[in-house]
């Protein structure tokens, strides 16, 4: 189930709210428990007995690293407990990988062939399996101790708010709003506000790019030239970034609604003036994840700098692999780690002293070029496509190919999703917020009048989203396979 879909918006979400604040609070965390499995369970009740298995076998790994963490026994349970974890990510996710390359290595060699296992991926996988792995770490470096209430722990590792695509959360930031937090109309309110920006950027602005980016992908790479090239590629960084973004938004917002607060996933990561800088603003719950439990644990840049450089790459081909069982993922990963080591080298420092503008320029270059290899569904194609991105030459095909993406509902999401990209949209809410906090008669007019037109604007544009989905407009979802 989605967020952006009309079971979500019109049956799943009211009957959870009303349920929620009709109940008593002290079998709150249970309902939302119940629903949290119900919607898992719309994607496959088998996934639903797995992700069952995985809360249970957390439970007992975190009362055996906290029974015996003050002896080696535990820093074994620790191991079993991790091991566990990633067995369950890799047989899941990565066995039809691994099957498929060692038969592509024994297709050379003349021997016979692995058989298929055909695993379907569970929905979620990858961020719950990092709630637990999370859990269980933050025990044993005491910065957390082991939940005793199960049904606690069930909903800190399955609550549908961010079970199937993030944000990744830690159980250290979250166990005090598991036994208490605050619910109050502002709250409430900002939580709807978010969960609607979200979902406008989703529906209205990701869909848009979506179709434009899956089609001209679709095209073999000589045919389309640089024009159509760009325009794909443009499209797909937008698309991305508003399916992703707005996916948080709207799982924070759903957060708030429920009384909890999450961290923020995104900072505007199109306005960095570095790749480093792109990673601390893009998917920030994914970055520190890796940061906190890989890259500090291998040593950081507390070693020997060519070690450094090592552990960069190392955190970087998990990040790719992490995101899927291809070799373009993985290769995503290492040229992001490439441009990092490359700015540890030295150019962090000219990129410090180059033009703001320019600065960023080389950064968005680096990702779109980054986004290409992340899209595509093989190496091979997106190397071609790289290079249509030089091609120059205008044909009468390419031009009308052209002509047939670029109509006026493509431009206006267009300037709408890079003003939003560059943060001209917060910019406007900091200035109005300024001005409604100003205690005069204009300002209390100018306050209650932007209180109406925000009234208004929301109400837009859930009324053009659901518009979209009814009609069945496209709607896919880019992390919903992660």
């Amino acid at each position: 189930m989605l967020f952006s879909s009309v079971v979500f918006l019109y049956l799943f979400l009211p009957l959870t709210l009303l349920g929620y604040y009709l109940i008593n609070k002290d079998y709150r965390n249970y309902w939302l428990l119940f629903t949290s499995l119900i919607f898992f369970a719309w994607g496959g009740v088998s996934f639903t007995l797995i992700l069952i298995i995985s809360i249970l076998l957390n439970y007992f790994f975190g009362l055996a690293i906290q029974k015996n963490i003050e002896n080696r026994r535990g820093y074994w349970w620790l191991f079993v407990g991790v091991g566990t974890n990633v067995t369950i990510l890799a047989v899941f996710k990565y066995a039809n990988f691994f099957i498929e390359n060692i038969n592509d290595l024994l297709g050379v060699l003349s021997l016979p062939y692995i058989p298929s296992t055909n695993i379907v991926l569970p929905i979620g996988i990858s961020f719950y399996t990092f709630h637990s792995l999370s859990y269980l770490v933050d025990i044993y470096r005491r910065k957390t101790v082991a939940q005793r209430n199960v049904f606690d722990l069930s909903l800190y590792i399955a609550m549908f708010s961010q079970l199937i695509a993030g944000p990744i959360i830690r159980y250290s930031d979250i166990w005090p709003q598991l036994r208490g937090r605050v619910h109050t109309q502002a709250k409430f309110a900002s939580g709807v506000e978010r969960f609607l920006i979200g979902l406008g950027k989703k529906v209205l602005l990701a869909n848009t790019f979506a179709r434009v980016a899956d089609e001209l992908f679709a095209v073999d790479p000589a045919g389309l030239g640089g024009l159509n090239a760009w325009l794909g590629i443009i499209c797909y960084t937008l698309q991305i970034y508003c399916d992703f973004a707005g996916y948080s938004d709207m799982a924070i917002g759903l957060g708030r609604m429920f009384g909890f607060e999450f961290l923020e996933n995104f900072n505007f990561p199109y306005i960095a003036k570095s790749v480093k800088e792109f990673w601390r603003r893009w998917h920030i719950s994914l970055s520190s994840f890796f940061r906190d439990y890989v890259y500090i644990p291998l040593g950081g840049s507390r070693v020997k700098v060519s070690r450094t450089y090592l552990n960069l790459l190392i955190v970087f081909f998990l990040t790719g692999f992490w995101h899927g069982a291809s070799w373009s993922f993985v290769v995503w990963g290492l040229f992001h780690g490439l441009f990092m080591v490359i700015e540890r080298l030295g150019f962090d420092k000219i990129l410090e002293k180059t033009w703001k503008p320019l600065a960023n320029a080389y950064t968005l270059i680096v990702v779109m070029f980054a986004w290409v290899l992340f899209k595509a569904d093989t190496l091979g194609y997106a190397l071609n496509y790289w290079k249509a991105l030089f091609d120059f030459s205008l044909t009468d095909d390419r031009w009308s190919l052209f002509l047939n993406y670029v109509n006026l509902e493509l431009f206006l999401a267009l300037v709408i999703a890079i003003l939003g990209s560059f943060g001209f949209f917060n910019y406007i809410g900091k200035f109005v917020e300024k001005i409604t906090t100003t205690n005069n008669i204009k300002a209390n007019a100018f306050s209650y009048t932007y209180h109406v037109v925000s009234t208004v604007f929301y109400a837009a544009i859930l009324i053009l989203c659901s518009m979209y989905l009814v009609a069945g407009t496209y709607n896919p979802f880019i992390y919903y396979r992660f």
